[in-house]
C-alpha cells in the first residue's frame, strides 16, 4: 500500500545547549532554531562577522578526519554528525543550527542531549509536504582498499544496519540495527563515541582532543598500559586514578549497550547521510562504516537524487491499490468515456495529486491521429492532465458531484516526447499558489517510463453546476 505523504516538520521553539568541543577544547553554545519550509539543516557561525551560513550539504564536506567537517567561505563546522543524527532521528526537516565556535559541543559523545533539547521544545508541522528519496533500486559504494561498503535497498521506511569488525581482542565484530527511525531516541541516541587506547595516545601527543574526558568517550584498551602512559592519561583527564576494567574499558565508565560501538557507528551513518539533504525511504547496510566511506556514499547518493529531481518523476508502485479507481473518479468528475482520460489516482492532498492513464491502441483518437504512426494528441494530453487537476480542485469541496471545473488558461506548455500506445502516463500536479475563490493555479507534468513527456501551467475554476 502506498505510504501516505506527511508534512515537513520544524521545532516548536528555539533551544540552547552549552558544551565543549572535543578536539578544540573550546566552550561552545549551540542553539537550535525553527526554520521555514524547504530550509533543510543550516549551520550558522554566529561568532563570525558577518555571520556565515553553511548548509548541511555533502558538497561542503572538506575532510573526514575524526568527524565529518564542513567548510564554506572560509568558515568551518567540525564534528557535525551527532547533531545531524539527532535532527534526523527526531523527524525534523528544517532547522537552523547556530554555533559560536567552529565545533559542535561533544556533550557525552552521543546524540542524547541534542535529542532531549529538541524534545523539550516540541515540534511544529509545516504547510508543505515532505520530500523523500524513495529507493527503488540497489545503490552501493565500496572502498576496495579498506573493504568498507555501504548498500541501500528499497524498504517501506528508513532503516539502518551496521556491521563492524575492529579486528581487536577487546572489541571484535559487532552488529546493530535500527528498524524504524522512531526508535532512534531510545536505542541509538545514547550510544557514545569511542576510541582505542593507541589512538588516544596519538591524539593526546598531537593535542587533538583538548575537550576530551572520560565522560564523553569510551576508551577501549587494546594494548598494555605503561606507567608513563598511565600518568599522561591521569594528567590529560584530570583524574587521580585510572584503571582498566575487566571488560577492557578505561576507567569506570559503564556501557549503555553491549554493542554500543556498533550502535554509535550507526548513529554516525545517520548523521553523515543527512548530508544528502532529503529524508531517505530505504534500508542501509553499512559494512565497516566510517566517516570517509559515509561521505563518499552520500556524495554518490546526492548525485542520484539531483538527477531524479531534474526529472522530477514521481515514484509510485503500480501494483498497489490506488486511493481512487475509475469508478471513484466518475463520481467526482463530470467526464465519461471515451473522454474520461484518467484511470487512477494514487496520491491526493491539499496541494498535489498524482494520477495515471494507461494509453492503449484502442483509444478512439488513434483511428484518425497519425493512424500509420499513432501519437496521442497534445491537446488531449493537456486535457488528461487537467482532469487530474480537477480531482485536486474538486477534493476541496464536500459535495464534488455538484461542481465542475472550467479551464481558464494554460501557460508555458511544452511537449518534450511523443506519447504512444502502450505508454503508462503518470500525471503530477502541484499548486503554484493556494486555491482562492475557487481558482486553482497548478504546475502540471506528465511522465512515462521515468521521462518527462509534457509540462505546463494550468489555471482552472470550480463552479456549481447550475451556474455553468
Amino acid at each position: 500500500m502506498t505510504k501516505k505523504k506527511s508534512n515537513q516538520i520544524t521545532l516548536g521553539d528555539k533551544v540552547t545547549l552549552d558544551g565543549v568541543g572535543l578536539h578544540t577544547g573550546k566552550n561552545v553554545r549551540l542553539t537550535f532554531r525553527p526554520a521555514p519550509v524547504d530550509t533543510g539543516y543550516v549551520f550558522i557561525r554566529t561568532d563570525l562577522k558577518p555571520v556565515v551560513e553553511i548548509p548541511a550539504d555533502i558538497i561542503y564536506v572538506t575532510n573526514t578526519d575524526r568527524g565529518t567537517n564542513l567548510e564554506k567561505d572560509g568558515a568551518k563546522i567540525q564534528t557535525s554528525e551527532h547533531v545531524l543524527a539527532a535532527l534526523v532521528g527526531m523527524g525534523i526537516d528544517n532547522c537552523f543550527i547556530e554555533l559560536d565556535s567552529a565545533e559542535s559541543p561533544i556533550m557525552d559523545g552521543s546524540s542524547k542531549f541534542f535529542v532531549e533539547a529538541i524534545e523539550s521544545v516540541g515540534i511544529r508541522e509545516q504547510d508543505k509536504l515532505r520530500e523523500e528519496f524513495i529507493v527503488t533500486d540497489l545503490i552501493s559504494y565500496k572502498d576496495e582498499e579498506t573493504g568498507s561498503e555501504i548498500t541501500l535497498i528499497p524498504a517501506d521506511e528508513y532503516q539502518v544496519t551496521t556491521m563492524v569488525d575492529f579486528e581487536t581482542k577487546v572489541l571484535g565484530t559487532q552488529n546493530a540495527s535500527l528498524d524504524s527511525i522512531t526508535d532512534f531516541k531510545e536505542t541509538i541516541a545514547p550510544s557514545r563515541t569511542f576510541s582505542f587506547l593507541h589512538e588516544l595516545e596519538m591524539l593526546l601527543e598531537n593535542g587533538l582532543i583538548k575537550g576530551g574526558d572520560l565522560n564523553n568517550a569510551i576508551v577501549y584498551v587494546d594494548k598494555p598500559l605503561s606507567e608513563s602512559n598511565m600518568e599522561r592519561l591521569k594528567e590529560a583527564f584530570g583524574k587521580d586514578n585510572i584503571a582498566v576494567q575487566p571488560n577492557g574499558i578505561l576507567d569506570n565508565l559503564s556501557l549503555h549497550f553491549s554493542n554500543e560501538a556498533a550502535r554509535h557507528k550507526l548513529l554516525d551513518v545517520i548523521g553523515d547521510l543527512a548530508l544528502v539533504g532529503v529524508p531517505i525511504r530505504g534500508k542501509v547496510f553499512a559494512h565497516k562504516p566510517g566517516h570517509k566511506i559515509n561521505a563518499c556514499f552520500s556524495k554518490k547518493l546526492s548525485q542520484i537524487i539531483k538527477q531524479e529531481r531534474r526529472q522530477n518523476a514521481p515514484k509510485i508502485d503500480l501494483n498497489t491499490d490506488p486511493i481512487m479507481d475509475v469508478n471513484d473518479i466518475i463520481k467526482m468528475l463530470p467526464h465519461r468515456p471515451p473522454f474520461l482520460l484518467v484511470d487512477k489516482i494514487f496520491e491526493l492532498s491539499n496541494t498535489h495529486v498524482i494520477g495515471l492513464k494507461n494509453v492503449t491502441m484502442n483509444e478512439p483518437f488513434f483511428a484518425g491521429h497519425f493512424p500509420g504512426a499513432p501519437v496521442m494528441p497534445g491537446v488531449l494530453q493537456i486535457e488528461a492532465m487537467a482532469q487530474a487537476g480537477g480531482v485536486l480542485l474538486l477534493n476541496t469541496v464536500p459535495d464534488p458531484e455538484n461542481y465542475i471545473t472550467l479551464f481558464m488558461k494554460m501557460d508555458n506548455v511544452k511537449f518534450k516526447r511523443p506519447v504512444k500506445p502502450g505508454d503508462t502516463l503518470i500525471f503530477k500536479l502541484e499548486l503554484i499558489s493556494p486555491i482562492r475563490r475557487g481558482i486553482c493555479h497548478m504546475k502540471g507534468m506528465i511522465f512515462a517510463n521515468g521521462n518527462l513527456m509534457t509540462e505546463g501551467e494550468l489555471m482552472a475554476q470550480i463552479i456549481k453546476r447550475n451556474e455553468s
